[in-house]
């Protein structure tokens, strides 16, 4: 496991898209004036979430859906319950109030599609095959996360008085912002797309999904660089318990998500992919959704949490660890 552990950590630090965020990261350390335009960032944005979710709906409609059904409703069960379990946690032993737990937790049963776009890059730099449509677990694990934190939340505001429950409590908007937001929308419409376009579509639209990828995500993860280094500052007003639960709880969901991908049949690629999945903390769907449904939350605490902690140490070193888990698990199969 040490020498797949090193092989692995070698292939993804020395990798394009990392050291991109790495230079983006220093850029911001030393006060560089490189920032990227908000609507370019935007851009890259739908692009990377339009091109994995149409190769992902490719993928399933060449392998047919008898052999997606099972694995992708584990992972949407997968992203409800690490929200459910990461509350309390967050609760009563980080002593956070209720709705900075529930935001939280709801980030993390969520996931974080750039951290997913940068597993799957290192498992082409080894050559490791993977299931493609593992591109729908993205689809389906950010919804469930996000409804059933924001369940929790209001549930415990509902108990601490009336005065407490300041959220919007309409069902709808809830679910309208989990379903709708962005990020689900177009992984979910793309993913239905490719499905229905099959092999021959992904073949007319390959010079612009997929030659142009890696660049793109690329010049994506040095913009996140920069964000994230213009909020390291952050780390001193966030307090130490959550800069250990933004490391420790990532390897315990990995650790999951490799138990759970070998169980429904995943392959070594597939596993590692659903294991990234669980380790993942989203920075785009889950803020919106909070900001809209438990505005007492503090937005320091859950992006700080997922953007500078958790983001920064699946991209570099949790992603290599996560594939010498499941590859000790599985066998190497």
């Amino acid at each position: 496991m040490s020498s797949d552990l090193l092989q692995g950590l070698q292939a993804n630090l020395l990798s394009p898209p990392v050291l991109f965020f790495v230079l983006g990261l220093l850029a911001a350390v030393v006060r560089s004036e490189l920032r990227f335009p908000e609507a370019l960032y935007v851009s890259l944005t739908i692009y990377l979430l339009c091109a994995i979710g149409f190769k992902g709906g490719v993928e399933i409609s060449e392998v047919g859906l008898s052999q997606v059904w099972l694995p992708t409703l584990a992972a949407m069960a997968l992203g409800g319950m690490i929200s459910l379990w990461t509350y309390p946690v967050l609760r009563f032993i980080g002593r956070l109030p209720s709705a900075d737990a529930a935001a939280i937790a709801g980030h993390y049963g969520s996931v974080s599609a750039v951290t997913f776009i940068t597993a799957t890059n290192f498992l082409k730099v080894l050559a490791q095959p993977y299931e493609g449509y593992t591109a729908a677990f993205l689809a389906v694990m950010e919804a469930p996360a996000i409804i059933v934190a924001i369940v929790v939340g209001k549930m415990a505001l509902r108990r601490q008085g009336p005065a407490r429950a300041t959220a919007d409590d309409s069902l709808g908007s809830v679910l309208h912002e989990a379903l709708l937001g962005r990020s689900v929308f177009l992984l979910v419409g793309t993913l239905l797309t490719g499905f229905l376009c099959g092999k021959r579509g992904m073949d007319s639209v390959a010079g612009f999904l997929v030659t142009p990828f890696q660049g793109v995500l690329a010049l994506f993860l040095l913009e996140l660089g920069t964000v994230a280094g213009r909020r390291l500052n952050d780390l001193r007003k966030v307090g130490p318990f959550l800069v250990v639960f933004g490391i420790v709880m990532p390897l315990l969901h990995g650790t999951l998500g490799v138990l759970l991908g070998h169980a429904v049949g995943l392959s070594l690629g597939g596993t590692t992919l659903l294991a990234v999945l669980a380790a993942s903390a989203s920075y785009i769907a889950a803020p919106a959704a909070m900001r809209l449904s438990l505005p007492d939350a503090n937005p320091t605490l859950y992006l700080t949490a997922a953007l500078v902690i958790t983001f920064p140490f699946n991209v570099t070193l949790g992603i290599p660890i996560y594939y010498a888990i499941a590859k000790w698990w599985t066998g190497g199969h």
